[in-house]
């Protein structure tokens, strides 16, 4: 089973920028992808961003697309979401995700298909 641990959230003003973090220990070794989804309040919880180590890609969300950045950090069991131009919509709880390879590039935005999640962290946008 492979833990995950989210550090970075906070209070910012829209327009500013924050950068998430996420660890992952335990089984780490059987993690190809790591991504992030978010709740909002009264929201489901929905994608915002995934990297796959094996096929060295990235997939975004529509609404994060050109504001957001996902990449692989060192050690390579850690991933990071860089968030700038940040607008109050973006408010929500952020959950790290960790998963297998998957089998093509649609999976990637379906909270299903992965199989650790860390505690969330609160990202809070005013106006």
């Amino acid at each position: 089973q492979v833990q995950l641990v989210e550090s970075g959230g906070g209070l910012v003003q829209a327009g500013g920028s924050l950068r998430l973090s996420c660890a992952a220990s335990g089984r780490a070794f059987s993690v190809d992808t790591m991504g992030w989804f978010r709740q909002g309040p009264g929201k489901e919880r929905e994608f915002v961003a995934a990297v796959s180590w094996s096929r060295d890609a990235t997939y975004y969300a529509d609404s994060v697309k050109d504001r957001f950045t996902v990449s692989r950090g060192s050690p390579d069991n850690t991933v990071y979401l860089q968030m700038n131009s940040l607008k109050p919509e973006d408010t929500a709880v952020y959950y790290c995700a960790a998963g297998p390879r998957m089998p093509g590039s649609g999976y990637y935005y379906d909270s299903h298909e992965y199989t650790g999640w860390g505690q969330g962290t609160q990202v809070t946008v005013s106006s």
